[in-house]
């Protein structure tokens, strides 16, 4: 189906009586997918409000919200009864439990398909980011974006394909080079530079310090944490080392055990591995060089006796070294 066949379909479930509800894990490639839809939207429909629940402490995101005017709110300050139609940008319906909230009519993804449970569905896993769809819907029906939108869909497509290193196509890189004669590039340069804080740095010493590295692999357990956006920094930057091609990084947030992966591209997926090890405590996957997990720890006690820090890190080592078997030298 041509892009113009898709936006026709798409703009067929809107009218101008619509409260719409735009529900995203907030990262760079959800956030500019949710203004793209609230553009795409514009004097269409009655309302279109943008909804995370994850907690956002990244420097770089804080940032990128602040200067794209991204105007996001937490989902538990909205009422679901005030809305009628509902849409997921950047993920699907089992990606979180969150997400499960809700009933979609519209799904648009380049994540790996598990979920279609939606009237309108638009996954195309072989794309690097979501940014790089809502950007082809935006050229499709000739509408500009504004310099914040511009910025925003780059950093989206930038962060998803990690600068066009991780997985990515020319799709990719002709819509990064069609933003860019729009964008306001000071805000790409603000966000790209608001990387750490103080105790990011502290935190990524002690990961540092306590790493174990197992042929070819890196792994860092932290046991309780409060921000889980430290781990992602950690298991970017300890896929830097010479000759470590895997780095598996992970915490317990509040009642989740959550595990970042990251690897060269050159192996068996990370996501894959991520829902082959994890799927069945919790949601688990993501891309062939990125995944992310969040299991409940309720679940793993079953196959543990004690989940203290150095059990859980045992137990991670295992089964992911199971479910990547030899694929994982």
């Amino acid at each position: 189906m041509s892009n113009k066949d898709t936006l026709k379909k798409f703009f067929s479930f809107f009218t101008g009586s619509s409260k719409v509800l735009v529900v995203i894990n907030a990262d760079p490639d959800s956030i500019a997918s949710g203004m793209a839809v609230r553009r795409l939207l514009w004097r269409k429909v009655n309302e279109v409000v943008i909804a995370y629940f994850n907690k956002i402490s990244r420097p770089d995101n804080l940032a990128m919200i602040e200067y794209t005017e991204s105007d996001i709110v937490l989902l538990d300050d909205i009422k679901k009864e005030d809305f009628n139609l509902f849409v997921i940008v950047d993920s699907q319906p089992d990606h979180n439990e969150r997400f499960a909230e809700f009933d979609y009519d519209v799904i648009i993804d380049h994540h790996p398909l598990t979920n279609d449970n939606a009237t309108f569905v638009d996954i195309r896993s072989n794309y690097g980011a979501c940014s790089t769809i809502m950007t082809e819907y935006l050229k499709s029906k000739k509408i500009k974006p504004s310099s914040k939108l511009a910025a925003a869909l780059m950093l989206g497509i930038k962060t998803d394909t990690s600068n066009f290193t991780r997985q990515t196509i020319l799709r990719d890189i002709r819509a990064f080079q069609y933003l860019y004669q729009f964008a306001d590039n000071n805000i790409v340069t603000k966000v790209e530079r608001a990387l750490l804080t103080q105790g990011d740095l502290d935190f990524l010493g002690c990961a540092i310090k306590q790493r174990e590295i197992i042929h070819n692999r890196v792994f860092f357990h932290a046991g309780n944490i409060s921000k889980p956006d430290e781990l992602v920094v950690v298991a970017d930057f300890f896929l830097t080392i010479a000759r470590v091609n895997w780095s598996i990084i992970s915490g317990v947030y509040k009642k989740e055990l959550i595990i970042i992966i990251r690897n060269d591209g050159l192996r068996k997926g990370a996501g894959t591995t991520a829902k082959e090890a994890f799927s069945r405590y919790g949601s688990a996957g993501g891309h062939k060089t990125m995944a992310r997990a969040e299991l409940d720890l309720k679940l793993i006690r079953k196959e543990i006796r004690q989940v203290n820090k150095k059990a859980l890190g045992t137990w991670i080592v295992s089964a992911i070294e199971e479910a990547a078997g030899k694929k994982f030298e």
